[in-house]
């Protein structure tokens, strides 16, 4: 079971781990947005910084409260609720 809290503006804050391409595991407090993609969204340098694999051939153009913006793929690994999975991660 995944534990959380709300913060003063009710937005849900959760603990989940980044893992470094050396195994570390980063502990980081994720704020679960409902209303974007379903992606997990990093800056690109804190992806680079964890060692992840940057897609050079792949980019994605979404929508965003600040209009549309094109978002480097990265594939990293996320700990949640106990579990590792390898997934893309927007930058």
């Amino acid at each position: 079971m995944i534990f959380g809290e709300f913060n003063s503006q009710s937005e849900l804050i959760f603990e989940i781990g980044l893992v470094t391409s050396d195994g570390d595991v980063i502990l980081v407090n994720a704020l679960l947005d409902t209303g974007f993609t379903g992606w997990l969204a990093l800056d690109n340098q804190d992806a680079l910084s964890l060692g992840w694999i940057l897609n050079i051939n792949e980019q994605r153009d979404m929508q965003t409260a600040w209009g549309e913006a094109r978002f480097n793929l990265y594939e990293g690994t996320v700990l949640f609720d106990g579990e590792e999975f390898t997934r893309e991660i927007l930058g």
